[in-house]
């Protein structure tokens, strides 16, 4: 039987790398050192050389007993900031936290702990399994920009799980939007502001106008936001350079692609107004994905949740994660839920009780017939 102790022992461990966004080096070898020990045999890609990074995405494959194909096991191994020197704090009714000055790193720490536990059980008690895929991938928080470069052909799995979501143990996210990120350039003129100021050309005017034509929020399965704003150089400078920076999220592809034109027009046109101009640049994030929640990985889901007294809820989500990838290349994907709660804050925390569901349905998987 999967034990408390280790699988708390794994986690406490695992939250005391550092492992930013591309410096994920110590993680991964970590990782190595526990395939290691099962005799299991892992491939390190050259992401991280493509990317800026010290680590590649941490491939392995795990052949079984069972006669059935292989599913694929994910999470990733970098985690926010702030991060240097996190450590779990162990509290009251089983809470885990981090001391409030990083973030406890759950994510997707709690991911990562649940495959490596699952792993464990079945491996050093030669308990009998199906074939399965496991990825451990670097710069999931940068929007993928690991997976992006895995070389998908290695996979011969039809399915993924992808333990990665908040909330408690149960949930999976069917469906995710694309995200695409924007940065507008907007350019006037410069001149003094106290002794010729109609002779310049105001780039953060003509930005700011834009921006309050330009609805955000959550409207319509869309997310817009402008989330940073920079310009100008000194007070008594008319400014000649704006840049505005936001991303849209939306359930639906195209809309995504037509609202990000839309904002792109609005900003062309105020900048007009004045004699200013724009340079836009757009980059897509991930694409949205849509898993049929009668698949066959689904049902699996599904049984190896009432094997262990628990219901299966799917639900939508507005963030991005490696799933989005997977699913685009041929993978029926869910995101599943590991117990973790407030991620990307220092207010960041799960429970112990929620590791040890989370390592328990990653074993359930690992040894389901479906």
């Amino acid at each position: 039987m999967l034990n408390k102790e280790d699988i708390l022992n794994t986690f406490t461990s695992l939250v005391s790398i550092d492992s930013p966004s591309k410096g994920e080096r110590e993680m991964c070898d970590y990782i190595k050192s526990r395939f290691d020990k099962l005799g299991i045999k892992y491939e390190e890609d050259n992401t991280g050389n493509l990317i800026g990074g010290n680590c590649g995405n941490l491939y392995a494959y795990v052949d079984g007993e069972k006669d059935l194909e292989p599913i694929l096991f994910s999470s990733h191994m970098d985690t926010v900031e702030p991060s240097k020197n996190k450590k779990a704090v162990f509290g009251d009714n089983g809470l885990i936290t981090s001391d409030g000055t990083t973030v406890l790193g759950s994510d997707d720490l709690a991911g990562a702990t649940a495959i490596l536990e699952a792993l464990d059980e079945i491996k050093k008690n030669n308990i009998p399994h199906r074939p399965f895929e496991i990825l451990f991938s670097v710069s999931e928080e940068t929007l993928c920009d690991g997976v992006k470069h895995f070389d998908f052909s290695h996979l011969k799995s039809k399915d993924a799980y992808v333990f990665d979501l908040d909330g408690d143990i149960g949930k999976a996210a069917y469906c995710a939007p694309t995200i695409i990120s924007f940065k507008i350039t907007v350019s006037g003129k410069a001149a003094h502001a106290g002794f010729e100021p109609e002779k310049g050309v105001h780039a953060v005017k003509a930005a700011a106008r834009a921006v309050c034509d330009i609805d955000c929020g959550i409207f319509d399965d869309m997310s817009v936001n402008i989330g940073k704003i920079s310009g100008g150089g000194a007070t008594n400078i008319v400014p000649d350079k704006c840049e505005v920076f936001g991303e849209v999220r939306c359930f639906n592809h195209q809309k995504a692609i037509d609202k990000v034109d839309e904002i792109k027009s609005v900003f062309e046109k105020r900048a007009s107004e004045i004699g200013a101009k724009v340079e836009f640049d757009s980059r897509l994030c991930v694409k949205a994905f849509a898993t049929d929640t009668t698949c066959q990985s689904a049902k699996r889901f599904e049984n190896a949740l009432n094997r262990l007294g628990k219901k299966a809820e799917f639900v939508s989500t507005f963030g991005g994660s490696d799933n989005n990838y997977f699913a685009n290349n041929g993978l029926n994907g869910f995101v599943v839920s590991t117990g973790m709660n407030k991620c990307h804050s220092s207010e960041e925390y799960t429970y112990d009780y929620e590791l040890i569901n989370a390592a328990h349905l990653a074993y359930e998987l690992m040894k389901s017939e479906e």
